[in-house]
């Protein structure tokens, strides 16, 4: 997707970017920080005060892809624009899901529970997704953990499907399939 600013063609993906400025993330794709609320919560005991909640402006374009990760947070997703969003995860159970996010999916909200490996890329190759997440607690980078190739296939590679999943969404080179 392309538009032309000024005679210069500009991608949507280099648009959103410079418009909320956006920054790559670790899991990949592009984020901003939004908002960080100013109330503290404790949600245990042993656990840290954390802010109430966070939101961020996301961004996936192309085949670029969000790497298995989780949190220690429930983090719900929000669709703004841009072609539908699949969002994986792996069940205590160790199943595999795929669920839609996006205008044709008709599903504008989803949650993913707390401590869930979970990994998202665009629909389609050649557009990108826009989405805004809020964490509650808030997010906080010490709660971020990017998922390891090895330990996801030990973990959940029970299936040809879910092998595949995990190769594919994680940044490690080479292969460890069996």
């Amino acid at each position: 997707m392309t538009k032309v600013v000024e005679g210069i063609q500009v991608s949507e993906q280099q648009r959103l970017i410079e418009q909320h400025g956006l920054v790559p993330h670790p899991e990949g794709g592009f984020y901003a920080e939004v908002h960080r609320a100013k109330c503290r919560v404790q949600a245990g005991p042993q656990l840290p005060e954390r802010s109430a909640y966070t939101s961020i402006h996301y961004l996936l374009a192309g085949d670029d892809f969000s790497a298995w990760h989780r949190i220690q947070s429930d983090e719900t997703w929000f669709f703004h624009s841009g072609c539908d969003l699949v969002i994986y995860s792996f069940a205590e159970n160790g199943q595999l899901h795929a669920q839609h996010l996006g205008a044709e999916s008709g599903c504008f909200q989803l949650t993913i529970a707390a401590r869930t490996w979970f990994a998202a890329q665009p629909a389609q190759a050649d557009s990108c997704s826009f989405v805004s997440c809020v964490v509650a607690p808030g997010f906080e980078f010490e709660d971020f953990e990017l998922g390891s190739r090895q330990l996801l296939l030990a973990s959940f590679g029970h299936s040809l499907e879910s092998r595949a999943k995990i190769e594919a969404f994680t940044r490690e080179r080479h292969s460890i399939i069996c």
